[in-house]
């Protein structure tokens, strides 16, 4: 089920992976800390498993800014990571630090997540047409997804391209289906994508590898990274 599609989504090997450049620097502070240990949930639990965490995340989501069913989106992912990637080491930190820069939690101009996780209105990124320092990505999914056929559009909350969530979107809260629009799908398809690109995400070189897969920018590894610190010690920005 939702677990087991996250072994998958691991081993998949036509994704593109990224390798730390020699000579490079790695920030101080990588990888950002842990923060409280997620409670241990059956992954395999039939409807949304994410609600089993949720008086963990009630407890904590006020004073770290996150809505409750986006931190509890965060820390079952990491939850599943722990469980069937016991070497990946991603903490429910670095996927709040992503999720805070990538679309405020899902709350990105004016959207909401709703209790089962979808987020509305659809977050969409510009056009990816090689301006403004992005690459040029032509359409890869008809429109289908990202809304726009000519060019590619990140998309939800965690802003995957189509291309990327075609390889890697998983199912995470029973419905059946993997959309990039939940913060549950997008939470757990990015907790395969960071353990396939960093394998280890306890050291600083796997943490920045699965950083720069994710966001080819050492400035967005630092944000995320001051976002995970913040939240490990109880508290926002």
């Amino acid at each position: 089920m939702m677990a087991a599609a996250v072994i998958v989504a691991t081993l998949l090997v036509l994704a593109s992976s990224c390798s730390w450049q020699l000579g490079t620097p790695i920030p101080e502070g990588v990888p950002p800390p842990s923060g409280d240990p997620v409670p241990a949930v059956d992954t395999y639990a039939k409807g949304r498993p994410a609600d089993a965490l949720h008086e963990w995340a009630a407890e904590r989501a006020p004073r770290l800014g996150i809505p409750v069913t986006a931190l509890e989106a965060y820390a079952y992912a990491a939850r599943v990571a722990e469980v069937e990637n016991p070497d990946c080491h991603l903490s429910w930190t670095t996927m709040a630090g992503i999720g805070m820069v990538e679309s405020h939690h899902g709350n990105y101009r004016g959207a909401m997540v709703a209790a089962n996780g979808e987020v509305t209105p659809p977050i969409r990124g510009m056009r990816l047409d090689g301006s403004s320092g992005n690459l040029e990505i032509r359409d890869t999914d008809a429109g289908a997804l990202d809304g726009d056929d000519e060019l590619d559009r990140a998309m939800g909350p965690m802003q995957f391209i189509p291309e990327t969530w075609r390889l890697y979107g998983v199912d995470a809260n029973g419905d059946g289906k993997a959309h990039p629009d939940n913060i549950d799908d997008a939470a757990l398809s990015a907790a395969g994508y960071l353990c396939y690109t960093g394998k280890d995400l306890s050291t600083p070189r796997g943490w920045m590898n699965a950083l720069r897969a994710y966001n080819y920018s050492e400035q967005y590894a630092r944000t995320v990274r001051d976002w995970a610190t913040a939240y490990a010690e109880g508290r926002r920005l």
